[in-house]
């Protein structure tokens, strides 16, 4: 009986848990598998910002950052960022 409560004593009488299994199907694993390519601009793109609104895109400064003008005014955007979209 001794070896018995030396085994339950060891392993603080827990089963260890299971390895988590990764559901193909399941919606959370969507954020971490798809990660979306930077978007490239280039001059006369039309694009979208989430702040300024409907643009076209002016110059572009390489993957740093784009000259857009709104309407408004023209702003600089830097790049890559998930407010501005081409459309």
């Amino acid at each position: 009986m001794s070896a018995e409560r030396t085994i339950q004593e060891d392993d603080g009488g827990m089963a260890s848990p299971a390895p988590r299994r990764r559901l193909p199907g399941s919606p959370f694993n969507a954020a971490r598998d798809a990660i979306p390519p930077d978007e490239v601009f280039a001059v006369g793109d039309r694009v979208a910002h989430d702040r300024h609104g409907l643009g076209r895109v002016l110059s572009v400064s390489g993957t740093v950052a784009v000259d857009a003008d709104f309407g408004s005014g023209s702003r600089r955007v830097s790049t890559p960022t998930s407010k501005m979209h081409k459309l």
